[in-house]
């Protein structure tokens, strides 16, 4: 269903090698990088900028938001063993 669009060795940054970044903006880029299609986060003020970040993915992972700790664990244990 979620087939990753860009191979990982072909994978180009969208920040240049001098442009500042955020945490969240590295972490997201890794995840793209390692080729991640989907993750199951739970939302709050923590992780905020993690959130947005992920809306900004140049590969699309796609972000599934529960809004309950214990249901996004049935969640992404499920979406792993499909």
């Amino acid at each position: 269903a979620y087939e990753i669009k860009r191979p990982r060795a072909q994978f180009v940054s969208k920040f240049a090698d001098d442009e500042p970044r955020k945490g969240a903006d590295i972490l997201v880029e890794a995840l793209e990088r390692e080729g991640v299609n989907c993750v199951f986060a739970y939302p709050g003020g923590a992780s905020m900028e993690i959130h947005q970040s992920l809306t900004k993915s140049v590969t699309g992972i796609r972000n599934v938001l529960c809004r309950h700790e214990q249901g996004e664990v049935f969640a992404a244990e499920g979406f792993a063993k499909a």
